[in-house]
């Protein structure tokens, strides 16, 4: 099945400089915001048959990674975090597109896909690591096939479509995917990714959560056109699907991942979703957001969705939703936990994991701060 990019219609962000209050209909989707299943051309051949152990697997998926999300802004408030980048209204991007992807993917993310992390497998202490100030990175990349967290706006699509580029030459028949928001559309370096990934047929998949917010500015002050249609401009097919539908999101992923694993190179998938959180916990959207707007796309809301079609399918009842509840009771006191109980790491760790080999300039520096914390006396009297 071939991909195109959206017609010609005009999006409703057109000349706005505010973000949206709700998606256009140019968005695809298969489950409507009331939970009804509706058929898409474009992305029912993707879905196929969906158990329902696989719709109450994604149901439980968003459960416990809203709730991880929670409970780190909660430690982040309580001064046991020294920053949080929540992630809450975007489950079912985050989760959609990572069960579409194969355990030899390599995926490269931005510093909110923590549902992903948490997927894919990553170690809760691993996970909050970075953001207590004990690590570098947080885990090892090639233990769960994805990259650390990527701080730099946009940094990651080049990583992803250079990693993709090296599957290319390898013959082998996995992707890459690199994760972002809309703010990083207009930096550099996912256009320059995008370059390269389409003159190189790089199997790469460029996911962009359209949270519509790049920090306190709105999309519409950066795009008056959705921003699917950029990357046909650099030869790249795309896709713009409701972020807040997990089935909708779970079938482009799988469409784009089959173009890339025949050869047909990369995607572009805008997952139109909304930051129902501050940016980071050190930010404040009433600042800049209208309270009108969260109300409107709190009823756009990816968990309540797939509970309405659960509850309408005849699959939810009051055993699994317990079920539900006890896995993510358990996660969210595990995830505690893990925080609470990390050792502080000696101070000369600051060097290691710097490099991948031996670094002499690196090693001096280690051994002067080494003898500048000697001057402090012994390690009781520092």
């Amino acid at each position: 099945m071939s991909v195109t990019a959206p017609g010609p219609v005009q999006s409703t962000l057109a000349g706005s400089t505010e973000a949206t209050s709700h998606p256009d209909e140019q968005i695809i989707r298969l489950l409507t915001p009331q939970g009804e299943r509706v058929a898409s051309p474009e992305l029912e051949p993707w879905l196929g048959e969906i158990s329902a152990e696989e719709l109450l697997g994604f149901y439980r998926d968003m459960q416990i990674i809203r709730r991880i999300d929670i409970e780190a802004t909660a430690l982040q408030r309580q001064g046991e975090l020294g920053l949080w980048p929540p992630l809450l209204g975007q489950e079912a991007a985050q989760v959609g597109s990572m069960r579409a992807l194969r355990d030899d993917d390599f995926i490269f993310s931005s510093y909110r896909e923590n549902g992903v992390a948490h997927l894919r497998g990553v170690a809760f202490d691993d996970l909050l690591s970075v953001w207590r100030g004990n690590a570098h990175g947080g885990w090892d990349p090639y233990q769960v096939n994805m990259a650390t967290t990527q701080v730099i706006i946009g940094a990651q699509a080049l990583h992803a479509t250079g990693y993709a580029m090296g599957i290319r030459n390898d013959g082998a028949d996995s992707v890459a995917i690199s994760y972002f928001g809309d703010g990083a559309t207009s930096q550099g370096d996912v256009n320059k990714a995008m370059v390269f990934a389409a003159s190189f047929g790089a199997p790469v998949i460029f996911f962009c959560q359209n949270n519509h917010w790049a920090i306190s500015e709105p999309v519409g002050l950066q795009a008056s056109r959705p921003l699917s249609e950029r990357s046909p401009g650099f030869g790249i097919p795309s896709l713009r699907v409701d972020g807040n539908d997990v089935l909708a999101v779970l079938a482009a992923t799988r469409l784009a991942a089959d173009r890339a694993r025949k050869g047909a190179g990369p995607t572009f998938i805008e997952a139109v979703t909304y930051r129902m959180g501050p940016h980071t916990t050190a930010d404040d959207p009433m600042r800049y957001r209208d309270a009108r707007e969260l109300e409107a796309w709190a009823e756009q809301d990816p968990i309540l969705r797939l509970e309405r079609y659960l509850t309408s399918a005849g699959l939810l009842d009051d055993t699994v939703e317990a079920d539900h509840q006890r896995a993510a009771d358990d996660v969210t006191q595990g995830l505690r936990q893990a925080c609470l109980g990390m050792v502080e790491p000696a101070p000369e760790t600051l060097f290691e994991h710097v490099y991948s080999t031996p670094h002499s300039a690196l090693a001096r520096q280690q051994e002067q701060y080494r003898s500048y914390l000697a001057g402090f006396g012994s390690e009781g009297e520092r």
